[in-house]
This record gives C-alpha cells, sequence and structure tokens, in this order.
C-alpha cells in the first residue's frame, strides 16, 4: 500500500493571508500611532484647497471698492461680510492664505538650504566654526520679530523683502541645529572611515553626514513654516511688511481694529483662518518629532 502524506487541515498560504493585517487595520493603526499629524495634515490640507479652489468658485476681485456695500455683516451674498471700503472679506482672506502660505514655505525652504550648507561647513571644520559661531550669538541675540523689522525699514514693503527678511531672521536657527548633528555624527566610526579611505570632502559630507541630518531638520522645517506666516501677520499689522494694497491675514486684522467692537467679522474670519493654518503645521511638526524619534515620545 503506497504511504500517503496526510493533508493539513488548514492551507499555509490561507493562514499567511489570515494573519496579514487588512488596508483598514493599517490606516487605523496608522492614524491611531500618528494622530498629530492626521489631524495637521487635514486642517492643512483644507487650506490649501481653500486658497486654490476658492478663487475658481467664489470669484470676486479682493481689492474692488464699493462703498455702497461697506460694513456689511456675514451673509449668503457676502459669506465672510464686507469691510470699510466695500472689499469682500471672504475673497481677501483667501487671497490673503495664498500669501501666507507662500511666505512660509519659501521661508522654509530658503533657510533650510542655506542653514544645511552653513552647518555642515561649521560643524565639519573646527577652524570654520570658530568664526561662525560668533557670528550665529551675535544673530539669535536679537529676537526674530525685531531682526526682521530692522531688515524690513531699510527696504520697501513687498513679498519678496518679507520673504528675505524672515530667511536671514531664521537663518542662524538652522545653522545652530545642523552644526550641532554634525559635531555629533562627525565621530561617528562611518565618518571617520570614510576620511581614513580618503574619500573627499564634499562625499563625507553630502553622502554621510547628510542624510543623517534630515530627521531634525525636517521637523525644525515645519516650525519655520508656522513661525514665518505669524511673523509674517505681524508685520503687516505694524504696517512693516507687505504694503496695505496686497490682501494678507495681517493687513486685514490691521483694517479692521478700528471697528472690532461694532463689527467683530473684520477680525475674526482672518484670524481663525490664520489660527488653524499655524496649528495645522505645528500638529504636523508634533507628530513627525515623536514619529522620527519614538524614544522622546515614550519618555513623554
Amino acid at each position: 500500500m503506497p504511504f500517503s502524506i496526510p493533508e493539513s487541515e488548514t492551507d499555509p498560504m490561507t493562514v499567511i493571508l489570515e494573519t496579514t493585517p487588512s488596508r483598514y487595520a493599517l490606516w487605523h493603526r496608522f492614524v491611531h500611532q500618528n494622530l498629530s499629524v492626521v489631524v495637521g495634515g487635514v486642517l492643512l490640507l483644507s487650506v490649501i484647497l481653500i486658497a486654490l479652489v476658492g478663487p475658481i468658485i467664489y470669484s470676486v476681485d479682493p481689492n474692488a471698492i464699493s462703498p455702497l456695500r461697506r460694513l456689511k455683516p456675514p451673509s449668503t451674498l457676502y459669506w465672510f461680510g464686507t469691510d470699510a471700503l466695500g472689499r469682500d472679506l471672504f475673497a481677501r482672506v483667501i487671497a490673503g492664505g495664498r500669501i501666507s502660505l507662500l511666505v512660509g514655505v519659501s521661508v522654509s525652504v530658503l533657510s533650510l538650504a542655506c542653514g544645511i550648507l552653513l552647518g555642515l561647513v561649521s560643524g565639519f571644520f573646527r577652524s570654520v566654526d570658530a568664526i561662525m559661531s560668533r557670528v550665529l550669538e551675535a544673530f539669535m541675540a536679537i529676537p526674530a520679530v525685531l531682526l526682521a523689522i530692522a531688515l524690513m525699514a531699510l527696504t520697501t514693503a513687498s513679498v519678496g523683502n518679507v520673504i528675505i527678511a524672515l530667511t536671514i531672521s531664521e537663518i542662524p536657527r538652522v545653522t545652530r541645529l545642523m552644526r550641532s548633528v554634525v559635531f555629533t555624527l562627525r565621530g561617528q566610526p562611518f565618518v571617520e572611515a570614510a576620511i581614513a579611505s580618503g574619500a573627499p570632502i564634499h562625499h563625507v559630507l553630502f553622502r554621510h553626514i547628510l542624510p543623517n541630518t534630515l530627521a531634525p531638520l525636517i521637523v525644525q522645517g515645519t516650525f519655520i513654516c508656522g513661525s514665518a506666516i505669524i511673523v509674517e501677520s505681524i508685520l503687516s499689522f505694524i504696517g512693516a511688511g507687505t504694503p496695505s494694497s496686497i490682501p494678507t491675514w495681517g493687513n486685514i486684522i490691521a483694517d479692521g481694529r478700528t471697528f472690532f467692537q461694532i463689527y467683530p467679522h473684520m477680525i475674526f474670519f482672518p484670524a481663525v483662518f490664520l489660527s488653524i493654518t499655524v496649528l495645522s503645521i505645528n500638529l504636523i511638526g508634533d507628530g513627525l518629532r515623536d514619529y522620527l524619534d519614538p524614544r522622546m515620545s515614550r519618555n513623554m
């Protein structure tokens, strides 16, 4: 009688499929573990969609002046009401969102690019660091808002100059962070092995050191973006930022502060959009910090 191997009651492939988590389970786990990133991403994506799609749906000139419709409350005709010159506040808030997001992203990208280069050189070469540290300390002794105001006082009011002023005020902080990370990585065995093998300096900096510094820099970039949006609004509010003819959240709030007690909607809506945008960016930054550094999240 031929020998026969008894078949297993359960197919191995069936066991693997049953133990493999479904897409819903994976998504639920991701949301549970990264709730800050998900909530912040949804809020920020909503603001971006409103800023980009809003002008298509609500095609009203944000600078169109109409004395007949001045100081109108929110209604179905004027969603956010109108200001003292009869300009539609919803159209102006949408336009201000595009400018604020442009300023935040531009300042974050430019300051990270400059700070990474300066931090790499300062952290790797001790002779350069002796001079660079004194310069960074001098810049960081001045608050970012005061430094931006001083730089704007030397130039004309425009969005480009605001971006440059805020970038200059944020570069020292990125450079200081990059410098400290490079100091830590410079003594690691893989960096010393690359130097001992005769690898060029640029090869060591950009292939071995730079990839290991991206985690803290990504988190720092999110906080710089939120800070730049707030500082730009402060500069516009005090008249030291973008021209008053350009609709920004800071300019809208500055125009409505005279009528705030009687017509609070003139400040309420731009302030809400400003708060939601900065809050969403900070939530993303906090979530990325916990995701990229799980030990900090467990300790807290």
